[in-house]
């Protein structure tokens, strides 16, 4: 019996590091890494050993044997990935089950034993900032300072990671660990630029690393965009996870129909979330009143375009697989456009468009389908031309409707009263750092920040909104690889300020910084009213509730 990589892969390859025969890849190493939309084990070197599935932060690792109707696929795959490579040794020359080659080892890193610890500050706790702080902290002697401008840690696990995707929220597991690490200081609720600046954080540390994300959207620029109705996929997202800045935002499910503009993961994640079963939903940590609309929801089908076709679409091959299986939910594609069942057809084994195979093609109505039944319409070669609505909200999306004869076709009015668009994000400038607007990026070489000794960037401030939360890990080593140098060739600045000056300065600047405790309280709370409404958790949803149950859960605890 094999093992087999699901679609809830994260790319971090920890599986990798502790494959005993090297039947993992691409390894970090071998230039294909990052460009594969997962890691694959070789069933032919497989040994059966489960190391990797114990290591595995997302579990997306499972025997062969035991994987479900939805997940057999993977198997496939898996195998797949080695066809056409080296034969297999045989006879005499095989001298062990490892039949993949190992590199020279690497020691990428050799520090001084004299090299003291550094006092580093990390900006953001999402997978970028918290794959940093964890290098820092299992490679190094260093203190860091965990510093988020929200009142609970989390980022982009938190908020970003679809409620029905349990297992990849599970990488949080490991991340929590080192909140309370004897290392670390947490300030929760401090941001850069309101409530210390860049240089205080610099005068208080060795180092700092920028690890914001990109918390903005792109525009479509189109007519009728800033009608009500008219949202991010950002917001979207936000709003069915409890995110604080999120709450306010009520979101109109009255329409039979929505239109997602995209084509990436994001895309298909919030289509598939619009139209499960609300009562599935409710076993996971979805916002209450996200789930409250959803159960309300006239919504019955939900159009995805995509300006490319389907064997240029963004989205991963997994999370497309993964589309067919929604309980209720029909999966279908517009074959409005003669290209894209063209590229469906002529798709090989591997490639992304084939998975659209064996699919009904239909051609999308003006108005949505009212027989009862739900389903999520896949449509290429399709643009945004206008929006159409009036004061109260959206009533239809203007798209192109052309033939692929190269003279751009026609439009069609398709009914919707709401519009998502998903077409990627964008990274916002942080007061006192350098900031390219093309890129939404903060200009460095190497995560080193151009102009700033002492300044750092990891994540999407640092490459773009490209990349999942496993590309993070290889980036925060190269950050950390590159801070480190600095600090043994004597280029970092030396701080004028110590830990509790930094703490009693964050402190006097706002008064509701939550530390490792009050996260705790946090945790426990959100967990406790889980376990009464039968659910993983039930997140506090506002800044009030989340800093109160905070202060509350700290108190009690010292009153013990």
């Amino acid at each position: 019996m094999t093992y087999a990589i699901t679609q809830t892969c994260c790319n971090d390859a920890t599986c990798v590091a502790v494959c005993p025969v090297n039947c993992i890849h691409p390894t970090p190493e071998e230039r294909a890494f990052g460009s594969t939309e997962m890691l694959h084990i070789d069933p032919r070197a497989c040994i059966d050993c489960g190391a990797c599935a114990d290591a595995c932060p997302v579990d997306a690792i499972f025997p062969v044997d035991s994987l479900s109707a939805g997940q057999r696929e993977y198997a496939d795959i898996n195998a797949a990935y080695y066809e056409g490579g080296e034969p297999l040794p045989v006879g005499d020359e095989v001298d062990g089950p490892n039949f993949h080659v190992w590199g020279e080892p690497a020691f990428e890193r050799s520090l001084p034993s004299d090299f003291g610890p550094l006092r580093v500050a990390v900006v953001g706790t999402g997978p970028a900032g918290m794959y940093a702080a964890q290098d820092l902290l299992l490679h190094t002697a260093a203190e860091v300072t965990l510093i988020d401008r929200l009142p609970v840690a989390g980022g982009l696990v938190r908020y970003g990671v679809a409620p029905d995707h349990p297992a990849t929220k599970k990488v949080g597991d490991t991340f929590a660990r080192f909140h309370s690490h004897p290392r670390v200081r947490m300030h929760l609720g401090i941001e850069v630029g309101r409530d210390v600046t860049a240089e205080e954080l610099s005068a208080h540390h060795d180092a700092v690393i920028y690890a914001v994300g990109a918390s903005t959207d792109k525009r479509l620029g189109v007519p009728g965009e800033e009608l009500p109705g008219c949202l991010s996929a950002t917001a979207f997202v936000a709003w069915y996870n409890a995110h604080p800045e999120a709450v306010a935002q009520g979101v109109d499910l009255s329409a039979e129909r929505v239109v997602v503009v995209g084509n990436g993961n994001v895309a298909l994640d919030v289509a598939r979330i619009l139209v499960a079963d609300p009562e599935a939903l409710a076993a996971t940590d979805i916002a209450a009143h996200a789930l409250d609309a959803l159960r309300a929801s006239r919504v019955r089908e939900v159009v995805v375009l995509g300006r490319r076709g389907p064997e240029d679409a963004a989205y991963t091959r997994s999370e497309l697989l993964a589309l067919k299986h929604v309980p209720g939910v029909e999966l279908v594609v517009d074959d409005h456009d003669p290209r894209t069942p063209a590229a469906i057809d002529a798709a090989g084994a591997g490639d992304r468009a084939a998975v659209l195979k064996g699919l009904a093609r239909v051609r999308t109505a003006a108005a949505a389908p009212t027989d009862g039944g739900r389903r999520i319409v896949l449509r290429f070669h399709s643009e945004v031309v206008e929006i159409r609505g009036e004061g109260d909200g959206v009533h239809s999306v203007r798209v192109t409707d052309g033939g692929g004869d190269g003279d751009g076709g026609g439009t069609v009015d398709l009914r919707a009263g709401l519009l998502l668009r998903a077409i990627g994000y964008r990274g916002l400038p942080v007061p006192g750092l350098p900031f390219d607007e093309a890129s939404g990026t903060v200009p460095h070489d190497g995560g080193r920040v151009a102009g700033l000794p002492g300044g750092y960037v990891v994540g999407w401030i640092k490459r773009g909104p490209s990349g999942g939360i496993g590309a993070n890990r290889t980036c925060a080593a190269e950050t950390v690889g590159t801070l480190l140098a600095d600090a043994v060739a004597g280029e970092l600045p030396a701080p004028k300020g110590d830990a509790k000056a930094f703490r009693r300065l964050a402190r006097q600047r706002n008064r509701r910084v939550v530390d490792a405790r009050g996260l705790a309280a946090i945790d426990r709370a959100e967990r406790d009213r889980g376990r009464r409404d039968g659910r993983p958790r039930v997140k506090l949803a506002t800044v009030e509730e989340l800093v109160a149950t905070a202060r509350s859960g700290r108190l009690l605890r010292l009153t013990r």
